[in-house]
């Protein structure tokens, strides 16, 4: 998926940084990926310790890593559950139809009118399927992820949901395909949470914590709310021109209270190795971040370039490269932790 703040090209140099800092083997210890979004890190690590903790606040990102991370065993005969949605009529009373695609909304164009019929379609298929109790909650996950996935595909907008175009673009016109969320199989007994991370964090230990918060002031909740409408399959009144729902507000993305809930946080995180990812345009400085986080502990931070997401780069005059650093924290630990 084309994800804002996606740390795919950046999970080799995380990757190698927190092995070489903690200078031990992980297989025995616990990784927490406090703000998950798509699961990229937390998924790097699945296969190399006892347990990944996974956790988001959006519902769409809950699904993905609940999928891609606390999945951790095969799905039989899943390719006879593709080839059923794949071939249901498309149908013209559904949600997504009516309020996001122009033949029933006449307006917004987030999907053409076949691939919006066919995700209603699709949608209440597996919905049927998991009240009826015909799909295990863990296939129910599995086809909520493709889902999820496969209609990105033909999302007729600019790589987010804030707005959507005003012509359908070449791959919105091609016809919608669930295709499965492929994940690793392992041993471990990995956890998804769906849950504020300053509030999580006061529940959960271990021994590897990695942050990556908002940066800016781009709230996930409203540049992804049709993923997490998908996910939830409720029913609201969508506002404005883009038919937002209610969503969260992230304090990460405000000025104004930034600081004080990162301290928070750290202040209450039970791990002793702590690596904060953060670029150089994010809202807290790189003096701020290391001024906090030195009052817990033994303070390090690296950096690297990188290209940055393509959305950014379309809307505005900004250089192609940004700096992304990773601090690191080896935080002093109560004895009563």
């Amino acid at each position: 998926m084309n994800y804002i703040g996606s740390k795919l090209k950046l999970s080799q140099f995380i990757k190698e940084t927190i092995k070489k800092t903690v200078d031990y083997n992980t297989t025995d210890t616990v990784f927490c990926d406090l703000f998950a979004g798509t699961g990229t890190v937390g998924r790097l690590f699945k296969n190399d310790v006892k347990k990944v903790i996974s956790n988001d606040i959006e519902y769409y990102a809950y699904i993905l890593n609940k999928n891609y991370v606390e999945n951790n065993s095969s799905i039989p005969n899943y390719t006879e559950y593709f080839d059923f949605l794949n071939n249901l009529e498309p149908i013209t009373t559904g949600f997504i139809y009516n309020n996001y695609c122009a033949g029933g909304h006449g307006e917004r164009l987030y999907f053409s009118d076949h691939n919006g019929q066919m995700l209603d379609a699709i949608r209440q298929q597996i919905e049927l399927w998991h009240l009826n109790k015909e799909i295990t909650e863990k296939t129910y996950i599995f086809l909520l992820a493709s889902l999820i996935e496969s209609m990105d595909k033909v999302a007729n907008t600019a790589s987010v949901y804030g707005a959507y175009l005003k012509k359908l673009k070449k791959s919105a016109k091609k016809d919608i395909v669930i295709s499965p969320a492929f994940f690793e199989i392992t041993s471990g007994k990995h956890k998804a949470y769906n849950s504020d991370s300053n509030v999580l964090i006061k529940k959960i230990s271990g021994d590897i914590l990695y942050l990556d918060p908002p940066y800016n002031t781009r709230q996930y909740g409203s540049n992804y709310h049709l993923l997490n409408t998908i996910s939830k399959f409720d029913k609201f009144e969508p506002k404005g021109k883009t038919g937002l729902r209610e969503y969260n507000r992230s304090k990460y993305c405000s000025k104004r209270t930034v600081l004080k809930e990162f301290e928070e946080l750290i202040a209450n995180a039970k791990f002793k190795n702590i690596f904060l990812s953060y670029n150089n345009e994010g809202l807290m400085s790189l003096d701020q971040i290391g001024d906090i986080m030195s009052k817990y502990g033994q303070y390090n931070v690296i950096s690297t370039d990188y290209q940055r997401f393509k959305a950014d780069n379309k809307r505005t005059n900004k250089s192609n490269k940004t700096t992304e650093y990773i601090h690191i924290l080896e935080k002093r630990l109560a004895s009563s932790f």
